[in-house]
């Protein structure tokens, strides 16, 4: 019989305490494994929903919270931008890009984006990748809306399907807001379906903003005392307001940002009334933020792994005292000390050879499944790299600690008494 005929068999006949050893070794690799994979990856997700603009201008808090609202629609902004201060900024410098948006209606949770046409021609959801229809058109008139890809697809919407839209976003933080309320004197009408583009864009819609200042004048009207079917005739100064404008500058290579563009954003930043972001650097301090924590979870995933090495060592440990009769059984049938020795060795090591190739396999499949639900549920496309060279190192630094824990119990099988072990039981 072959050494490793020997060593499968042992293996076999302790599956159950090999089977969850193995198991708590391809956790641990393929923890350490998903985590130094994703490092990167969530960072250039981030980075791709920010689109083409160079700057964004609010008036949330600061511009971390700008990018978040104003971008990746984290929550409705609050403070809006009244006309004047608005055609300013239009007006302060020869924009190549300037789009006003006004996020705060929301359909079945779903934010609705009011804007300009430009939005779908000048404005690319991810840099160098410009907007493309699945179905339809953009809108063109007043109450018709065109849907993120996300939004058709779990709404089940459809060209011509016609839909009301909530004042709010329908939830707060305790799950309900007790101010929106649907503005059901407004019918909007599907006009499009967009291609999916990996951004939050996806799970938007998106309306011209002449109808949202509608929206929102009937309801002024309302508190005023008086009811009508309030049109565009009706709007005043006071109605037209946005909550933010992407721009951009002129710039003859499009990947690059141009020279103006830092005096420009130290200019705007310089009026107190707004808040001015440049949503690339806010991606990337956010994630200067959260980068000690990823070294803390690489760290936990590193003493995980240790702790399976600390598993093999005490399950070999134990397992060594039932088997010391079939080790001097097997120094009778001519094995040496040395052969006993590199058989216990290379079990221990077989051990976190399989956990580790266990792992990686774990790792990719729990990091398509994380990817696709990211990608469906908030319209964030993360795509981890699992790199050869990562997945080998892990492999191998796995398999060199199992091979260390094995060390211990090959000692004890190594100093195992033939006379002592093979004297009569009972």
């Amino acid at each position: 019989m072959s050494d490793l005929s020997i060593v499968l068999r042992s293996l076999r006949v302790r599956a159950l305490s090999t089977s969850i050893v193995i198991a708590l070794v391809a956790i641990s690799a393929g923890l350490l494994l998903a985590i130094l994979s994703l490092r990167n990856a969530g960072q250039s997700a981030f980075e791709r929903g920010t689109g083409n603009a160079h700057l964004l201008v609010s008036r949330d808090g600061s511009p971390l919270v700008s990018v978040l609202n104003g971008i990746f629609y984290a929550n409705p902004p609050k403070a809006p931008i009244d006309a004047a201060k608005l055609e300013e900024i239009r007006s302060s410098f020869p924009w190549s890009m300037f789009i006003p948006m006004a996020v705060g209606d929301s359909y079945r949770s779903f934010p609705v984006v009011a804007t300009t046409p430009d939005f779908f021609t000048k404005f690319e959801p991810v840099s160098g990748e410009p907007w493309t229809f699945a179905e339809g058109r953009p809108f063109e008139r007043n109450f018709e809306i065109v849907l993120g890809n996300s939004v058709a697809r779990e709404t089940g919407l459809r060209m011509g399907a016609k839909l009301l839209v909530t004042h709010g976003s329908g939830k707060s933080r305790e799950g309900v807001d007790e101010h929106a309320h649907v503005h059901d004197e407004y019918e909007f009408t599907v006009v499009g379906i967009l291609a999916p583009t990996g951004s939050p864009h996806d799970r938007a819609l998106f309306s011209d903003l002449e109808s949202s200042w509608i929206l929102h004048a009937h309801d002024r009207f309302e508190r005023e005392g008086t009811h009508k079917t309030v049109t565009a005739a009706d709007l005043t100064d006071t109605d037209r307001v946005v909550t933010g404008v992407l721009m951009r500058l002129p710039s003859r290579d499009p990947a690059a940002a141009p020279p103006a563009l830092v005096s420009q954003y130290d200019r705007l930043r310089r009026d107190g009334s707004i808040t001015v972001a440049i949503p690339a650097n806010e991606v990337q301090r956010l994630f200067d933020i959260v980068s000690s924590i990823d070294v803390l979870f690489v760290a936990m995933a590193i003493a995980t792994l240790i702790s399976s090495g600390a598993a093999i060592l005490l399950s070999m440990v134990n397992s060594m005292n039932e088997r010391r009769r079939q080790v001097a059984i097997l120094r009778v049938l001519g094995a040496s000390r040395a052969r006993i020795f590199w058989l216990v060795l290379t079990e221990s090591t077989l051990v976190g050879l399989i956990g580790a190739a266990t792992g990686v396999v774990l790792c990719a499949v729990v990091l398509f499944s994380a990817t696709t639900w990211l990608r469906e549920a908030h319209g964030i496309v993360i795509a981890p790299q699992l790199d050869p060279r990562s997945a080998v190192l892990v492999a191998l630094g796995t398999t060199l600690l199992a091979a260390l824990a094995g060390i211990v119990p090959s000692i004890q099988a190594y100093r195992t008494s033939v006379a002592r072990n093979l004297r009569p039981i009972g």
